[in-house]
């Protein structure tokens, strides 16, 4: 079972309270953008084997969104942090690098 902490009530919810909004860090387009921009929108997503940052709403709590960084294959987390950050906190950075020899945040 997939636990992760609200980073804005700090609450400790099970995936069933919570909502997952999809991968995290993307240009998201909508009207007025290009038809091929639009379609990689749409259906152009990363579905890695390993180290993954998620959106994740907490529907039966604050009802806000956050960001998490959990691998796919062990469903381990890292961490979680606010939606408004624009790259994940050196601390879960940090985290993932420590576990996985190698990886780098700009390699997504």
């Amino acid at each position: 079972m997939l636990i992760l902490e609200c980073p804005y009530c700090g609450v400790k919810a099970e995936e069933s309270e919570l909502h997952a909004g999809g991968e995290a860090h993307l240009t998201r387009f909508g009207p007025g953008s290009s038809d091929a921009e639009f379609h990689d929108y749409l259906f152009m997503r990363e579905n890695p084997r390993g180290v993954h940052f998620e959106r994740w709403r907490h529907i039966n709590g604050c009802g806000k969104w956050f960001h998490a960084a959990r691998c796919t294959t062990t469903l381990e987390v890292f961490g979680t942090y606010s939606a408004q950050t624009l790259e994940p906190p050196q601390a879960i950075r940090d985290a993932v690098s420590a576990k996985r020899p190698g990886w780098r945040w700009r390699d997504l």
